[in-house]
């Protein structure tokens, strides 16, 4: 199936025009036919061009010195057939994706996959009225800004509001259009810039209380081991002196590196809005789900939907895990977290603790 691409359906006046119409506009004015789930691909697996502001090459071959078959940018979606080893030049990650038209390099392309979901009927009850925590099931959702202007540094930099396969978030309102199709208001409850959008609900799935349950909270001798030497890159969690975990990560680089050291699980939040560093070199990233902050005001473990890079530093000093890796981490580490508000923050004894190596060290 031949992918559509956003352009296609909806241009940056468009989407300038839709933020300026407000929440009323939702039952008036349906955006269906401006914002439409996209099709993708045909295969169980895909995979996104990932790199932002970038562009990525598709070679004959899986290798940096075979001939470019094609210059792919940000946000393609391709059929992602398997992994395979390759070559690249002075750097750790060796794997490269085959897709029916060539290979690239596994860092560039995220893998995703495609599953709409069923609109729920009605939205929970909560001790602070309704709602839920969602996942983005599809490579990704375009959605409308409710509240313009735009407050976070994302947007006012020009990206369209767009979230992506494996972002957390939380919906606190549902409505449904003239033409019957139902829209989550998708807003973030912590570190949150204040932005709040709608989004059609197909694009996102309820996460269960289940999936939150902890894991073997009963032991109190849990501890995380993350090397972060650049040959390595690996997390391992031990229950005693037995490992139960264990993980590829991306640990801080450069001036950014993750501290070394030992250290203890202090905040935990299903997800939150992390921002941060300098004009040119900071980086503003919404629905970062299942974090494990250890460091101070910013250093956690975290799912990452922006790089598969995995087994290389790539961090400002988080230590970066996929999706699957750092909500397997959030469970198992101490404290333990509810559903609601899914933030717990903790002082003193009875949390996880995290040491930070390096080979040798």
């Amino acid at each position: 199936m031949k992918q559509k691409t956003r352009l296609a359906h909806i241009t940056r006046r468009d989407l300038l025009k839709l933020a300026g119409l407000g929440l009323g506009s939702i039952t008036i004015n349906p955006l269906t036919k401006l914002l439409p789930i996209q099709e993708f691909p045909a295969s169980d697996r895909l995979g996104r061009i990932c790199r932002p502001m970038s562009s990525a090459d598709l070679k004959r071959k899986p290798s940096y010195d075979s001939p470019t078959v094609k210059v792919l940018y940000e946000d393609t979606i391709l059929p992602w057939l398997k992994e395979v080893p390759g070559y690249h030049p002075a750097r750790n990650n060796q794997r490269y994706v085959e897709t029916p038209e060539g290979y690239i390099w596994s860092a560039d392309l995220l893998p995703v996959r495609n599953f709409p979901n069923k609109p729920i009927d009605s939205l929970p009850k909560i001790p602070q009225g309704q709602g839920l925590w969602v996942e983005v099931t599809i490579p990704y959702v375009d959605v409308v800004l409710d509240n313009p202007p735009a407050r976070s540094p994302y947007l006012r930099n020009g990206a369209l509001p767009r979230f992506y396969y494996s972002q957390v978030l939380w919906v606190d309102q549902m409505k449904t259009d003239v033409n019957g199709q139902i829209w989550y208001r998708i807003n973030e409850r912590y570190g949150t810039y204040g932005d709040i959008f709608w989004g059609q609900a197909e694009g996102f799935r309820p996460i269960k209380s289940e999936e939150m349950t902890p894991i073997n909270p009963e032991m109190e001798e849990k501890r995380i081991i993350i090397d972060v030497d650049w040959k390595r890159q690996t997390l391992s969690c031990y229950e005693g002196k037995t490992e139960v975990y264990f993980c590829l990560i991306s640990s801080g680089r450069e001036q950014g590196a993750t501290p070394l050291g030992k250290h203890s699980i202090w905040r935990k939040l299903v997800s939150v809005h992390m921002s941060g560093g300098t004009t040119g070199g900071g980086y503003d990233l919404p629905g970062i789900g299942w974090t494990t902050l250890f460091v101070g005001d910013g250093v956690a473990i975290h799912s990452t939907f922006w790089h598969n890079n995995f087994g290389e530093p790539e961090s400002h000093g988080c230590v970066n895990a996929r999706p699957e890796d750092a909500q397997w981490i959030f469970r198992w580490t101490l404290p333990t977290v509810s559903y609601e508000p899914g933030d717990k923050t903790i002082s003193g004894s009875g949390s996880t603790k995290v040491k930070i190596i390096e080979a040798g060290y």
